[in-house]
């Protein structure tokens, strides 16, 4: 095992993500972990994670310099490998030059971190601090042409560092350095498969629930499903599973999902469909704010449950699907918020139920896939497209009205009905059309129209953290573009998302 510590970074459970991609179990806990608490788990290994801090502020996060002294390696990442060189006797200073984005590296070939990566490689930097002198004892493994120190290293002691991060997919080979330090540094064996948090997670769930009752919150998305399967080999009957139909969903997806899981579908789960479209409409009138509309939308989903709660009787445990994105996005620790999701920061204070379980909050989208797959989900499911808590909510800039949910529903079916009619729906990690606030002037006709313009999204991501910009073929565009504009009433205009995460989110709201 590899212990994570966070220091409050946006990817310290991606770190974790891409250490179990080289089959090797990582476990993400805060820095102020104790020295007998890492004693008694026995790590293989220690990665530092990055943070928004400088380490020679007064209220910066350290951990107790007795970790420097157990004969564990340590990988230290961006404020980690600063933090490594302050404790150790370096200086960390602030950068004349912040580096920001894909950065051009030269590495030490030599150095057991980078055996197999090419001396020049590229590298996402996001420092605005930077180790101005390594500590006594360390060799300068990298550098940039603006950072002395891009990494470092002590052989003897089986401590590295790098200013960069290599557990983001725009670090062309982190994935070698990282594999290098859990292998070659660690001497871990590799031995970890979904196979093993599958069968833990059943039996794990099967002794926190016992006998008590348990709400499960279905959307129908790849997330909730294999959460409610998992919960029903867990448990069986003692689930309840609630759908609530918002009237924020994809066009005819009320109904799809009801035929998968509903008492004719092929799973045997207690089913439950609440119609709330009005209630959802209602409420969201006038709101255009998109963390208010999110904790609407959150807010209503747990008065909903509790509402079915009271019918069936007395309910201990209320399951979600919550992944890690979710988690991570809506502030983790001391991680900054960027956007509440409805089952994580959307919650509301006071909840009528002993306790949330989200088994799936460690896992990345596709480690649930493949979860899915283990627990003998048909693929059809498996690999849906991604769907947000709150819907076409967040797929409507400014506010929600029962209209803009319809034109909306219509330009994503026919968008998604293109992209699969051209074979390339497989290739892509999420798409999908949003309605924007903006109305402009167009001609139909002899007429001149005044109406809304609708956003086309498509990228290409492994793990939602970060994702690029899909390149979709121009015709494929061309057609999609010509349909909407014909189909659906009230749009005039289309136009497609070129914007990569970061900067942007993969979601509008």
């Amino acid at each position: 095992m590899i212990i994570v510590l966070d220091f409050g970074g946006q990817y310290n459970q991606l770190i974790a993500r891409r250490v179990r991609e080289c089959n090797v179990y990582a476990e993400v806990h805060p820095y102020t972990l104790s020295l007998e608490k890492i004693k008694e788990m026995n790590p293989k290994g220690i990665i530092f994670t990055g943070g928004p801090n400088s380490v020679y502020g007064e209220d910066s996060p350290r951990c107790p310099k007795e970790i420097f002294e157990m004969g564990i390696p340590i990988l230290g990442i961006c404020y980690g490998s600063q933090l490594m060189a302050y404790m150790l006797g370096g200086k960390v200073e602030t950068a004349p030059v912040s580096e920001y984005g894909h950065t051009d590296v030269t590495v030490d070939t030599e150095d057991i971190l980078f055996e197999g990566v090419s001396k020049e490689t590229v590298a996402w930097m996001s420092h605005t601090d930077y180790i101005a002198q390594a500590p006594e004892g360390f060799k300068i493994t990298a550098h940039t042409s603006v950072c002395p120190v891009a990494a470092m290293s002590c052989p003897e002691k089986k401590f590295y560092a790098t200013q960069f991060h290599p557990e983001v997919m725009h670090t062309a080979e982190g994935k070698t350095m990282l594999s290098n330090f859990v292998y070659k540094v660690c001497g871990c064996s590799g031995s970890w498969q979904m196979a093993s948090f599958v069968e833990t997670t059943i039996q794990q769930l099967r002794e926190k629930i016992g006998t008590g009752k348990v709400l499960c919150a279905l959307s129908g998305g790849v997330d909730s499903s294999v959460a409610a399967v998992l919960l029903s080999k867990a448990i069986g009957k003692q689930l309840t599973c609630v759908f609530v139909d918002h009237g924020l969903l994809r066009k005819n997806e009320g109904d799809e999902v009801e035929a998968v899981f509903g008492p004719n579908g092929p799973y045997e789960l207690n089913f439950i469909r609440v119609n709330a479209q009005q209630r959802y409409y209602d409420k969201l009138k006038g709101v255009t704010e998109p963390e208010q509309k999110r904790k609407i939308i959150g807010e209503e989903f747990i008065r909903v449950f509790e509402e079915e709660a009271k019918k069936i009787g007395a309910v201990d445990y209320l399951v979600q699907g919550t992944i890690y994105p979710d988690v991570i996005e809506s502030g983790l620790g001391k991680s900054a918020v960027i956007k509440s999701h409805h089952n994580v920061g959307g919650l509301p204070s006071v909840v009528d139920f002993k306790e949330i379980i989200e088994p799936l909050r460690l896992l990345f989208k596709d480690e649930v896939r493949r979860a899915g797959l283990e627990l003998g989900i048909p693929e059809y499911l498996v690999y849906r497209q991604p769907f947000p808590g709150p819907g076409l909510g967040i797929r409507i800039i400014g506010e929600v009205t029962e209209e803009k949910v319809k034109i909306v529903q219509e330009a994503d079916a026919i968008y998604r009905e293109e992209i699969a009619k051209a074979g390339i729906d497989k290739g892509l990690g999420q798409y999908f059309a949003a309605l924007t606030n903006m109305r402009s002037v167009g001609v139909m006709g002899d007429f001149r129209t005044y109406d809304y313009a609708i956003a086309l999204r498509a990228v290409n991501t492994s793990d939602f953290m970060t994702a690029d910009a899909a390149q979709i073929p121009w015709e494929v565009l061309a057609k999609v573009t010509n349909r909407i504009v014909n189909e659906v009433k009230g749009v005039n205009r289309v136009m497609y998302d070129c914007t990569g995460k970061p900067p942007a989110t993969i979601e509008f709201e």
